[in-house]
């Protein structure tokens, strides 16, 4: 049975899939990683060299556990690594961590970051990007500045590690981790300077597409991790744009919600989209379009307070009882990020909830207002208005919820069958069946599911919605587009 490998180096763990050429899971396997330490304020580390073993456990399950299922063992055709944007760390000439890694999170950089948003060599603003101490590029000059390095060190994305020790050597880079790292998608090259090695720094590497191939699994990694000798290894992407991909919302015009901790749109636009306000900024496909998308920093966890236990009750009182009478901005933490960036934004609600489960659907609305705005943010920017929008994340295993959401949005919610990062990261594996990524998609992914909004409740909730622009407009948070200018639904929001 011809199949792909997937895998997923996430924060706490490894992933890995098994998936075959038609599409089905054959099998799974996950390992931990070394936790995140914080040695410092504002400082998140971890361990790079658990990356690896880790990766092989995985993998390694994975097959076992495929072959258990299928009665024998697949036949991997090739291998695909994703894993998190922004986590970078220094290695050797032989690919050893010279350090612990510097995590996504981490923000010792932001003097360099404030730096590199000046920078105009850069480029950033025509990309939709502002250099945040997260970003890989401010890291690097860190530790350029920081830490003296030996002669020809090389600065590593997460799948760079994992590709070194898969093919014995040093392999290019994909552009989607490169990103934040100062790698230009329009001009095809690295436009953002990165200090000379005999200034600390070091040669950036060589830049390909995703699910390029770029090696195959040498004879050490073949006994480590089970995978065959001659595997091909192919690049993946950051796990946000292949748990994209797993969804079904990689092709043009199409567009998913991932609502988790917090709310991610996505969507697939043939052209560049450039937000002055940095609230949206864009990968590139493997195909050469553009995957535009932003964060806010609502989703779910401004449910975080209420027990776990009480949620479904919650939300099935909530459904019965119908549009909340209050406005609510359900923001728990200081500042915004998407759809508008306001470091000043706090989270209000206007009016007094008559109950606890008045209050309790006042916040799953908000959220959808969020979503809504989002989408209005992308389309005032130039992006297609979707036919479709598609729901992944643990938000959506609640039915209350997306049904909310699609009468808030105007359209009917699909739930794809698959939205895990290392399916994503096995369609990128499959170019070695399909030769791209859109074909890989049509060819392995299975029908979505739709969820309805409720008609009897549209116009009570637009008109909540129209609350909400006008209160963050009131506050000087919602300057670009004004409220009400985006035809979203169908119905005027003035």
């Amino acid at each position: 049975m011809a199949a792909v490998v997937g895998i997923d180096v996430a924060t706490a763990n490894v992933r890995a899939s098994v998936v075959s050429a038609a599409g089905l899971l054959l099998g799974q396997g996950s390992h931990p990683l070394a936790p995140v330490s914080y040695p410092l304020e504002g400082w998140a580390e971890q361990d790079a060299t658990t990356w690896w073993p880790a990766t092989c456990r995985a993998v390694s399950q994975a097959l076992s556990v495929a072959a258990r299922n299928s009665g024998r063992a697949p036949s991997i055709a090739a291998v695909a690594v994703s894993g998190t944007s922004g986590t970078v760390v220094p290695v050797a000439r032989d690919g050893e961590p010279l350090r612990t890694a510097l995590m996504y999170s981490d923000r010792r950089a932001s003097p360099q970051a404030e730096r590199a948003r000046s920078d105009a060599r850069c480029g950033w603003d025509r990309l939709g990007l502002m250099p945040q101490a997260g970003f890989g590029y401010p890291k690097l000059l860190w530790l350029a500045a920081n830490e003296p390095m030996p002669q020809g060190w090389s600065l590593c994305h997460v799948p760079d590690v994992v590709n070194w020790k898969l093919a014995g050597r040093p392999a290019p880079t994909d552009w989607s981790h490169a990103l934040k790292s100062g790698y230009d998608p329009v001009a095809g090259r690295w436009t953002c300077p990165w200090p000379a090695p005999d200034d600390g720094g070091c040669v950036p590497p060589s830049v390909l597409p995703p699910g390029t191939l770029v090696g195959t699994v040498c004879e050490a990694a073949a006994a480590d991790s089970g995978l065959p000798v001659g595997c091909e290894i192919r690049l993946g992407m950051t796990d946000s744009c292949a748990a994209q991909l797993a969804c079904g919302a990689g092709g043009l015009g199409s567009y998913v919600s991932v609502l988790g901790t917090t709310l991610v749109l996505k969507g697939a636009s043939s052209s560049l989209l450039s937000d002055p306000g940095g609230a949206l900024y864009s990968h590139r496909h493997p195909e050469g379009w553009w995957l535009p998308g932003g964060a806010s920093n609502t989703g779910g966890d401004a449910l975080s307070a209420v027990p776990a236990s009480e949620l479904a009750l919650l939300d099935q009182a909530a459904s019965a009882m119908g549009p909340s009478t209050v406005v609510q901005y359900p923001l728990r933490r200081h500042g915004e990020r998407f759809p508008f960036v306001e470091p000043a934004a706090r989270g209000f609600v206007l009016g007094q909830p008559r109950s606890g489960v008045d209050a309790h659907r006042s916040v799953l609305e908000g959220v959808a207002f969020v979503e809504r705005l989002g989408y209005e943010r992308m389309v005032a920017l130039g992006a297609a208005v979707p036919g479709r929008v598609m729901s992944a994340g643990a938000g959506g295993r609640s039915v209350a919820w997306l049904r909310i959401r699609a009468t808030v949005l105007g359209r009917d919610l699909e739930l794809p069958a698959r939205s895990d990062t290392a399916y994503g990261a096995a369609l990128l594996a499959a170019g070695s069946f399909y030769g791209t990524v859109t074909a890989a998609s049509e060819a392995m992914l299975a029908p979505s599911k739709v969820v309805e909004g409720v008609p009897s409740e549209a116009a009570a909730l637009n008109d909540s919605y129209g609350r909400f622009l006008e209160a963050l407009a009131s506050r000087g948070w919602l300057r670009d587009p004004p409220p009400g200018s985006i035809s979203w639904t169908g119905a005027s929001n003035e």
